[in-house]
């Protein structure tokens, strides 16, 4: 699923061009400060099922709560309930990441499987 995506991916997010990344194969970036998608990650480690997530056109992701209070700190966030789990770090000055979620929402919706929505 994961060289679907990366190979389906836009060409720009959250205004930002595609840029060219190296080191991973499962890997995309945009803009100069750059916004970094990674697919095929794991579950992150301050995640539970009682976690809250935030739902962007049709794709449910994970954000912690401490990156969501400091407005100031990168953004991580992570699909929930997606195989495979897909990881966007948003540098802070693209905040809120909304743009993010919904820019790549149709390519993560198409190469990845849903497996059950966060509640």
């Amino acid at each position: 699923a994961c060289p679907g995506l990366i190979g389906s991916l836009p060409s720009r997010v959250a205004g930002q061009p595609r840029r060219h990344t190296s080191g991973s194969t499962y890997a995309a970036a945009w803009g100069k400060d750059a916004i970094v998608l990674r697919c095929g990650v794991g579950r992150p480690k301050d995640y539970n099922r009682f976690a809250a997530c935030q739902r962007a056109n049709g794709v449910d992701w994970f954000v912690p709560e401490s990156i969501i209070e400091d407005q100031s700190a990168d953004v991580v966030m992570t699909t929930i309930g997606r195989s495979p789990a897909v990881e966007v770090r948003v540098p802070a000055r693209y905040r809120p990441a909304t743009a993010p979620m919904v820019d790549l929402a149709k390519a993560i919706k198409a190469h990845t499987r849903e497996i059950s929505p966060c509640s």
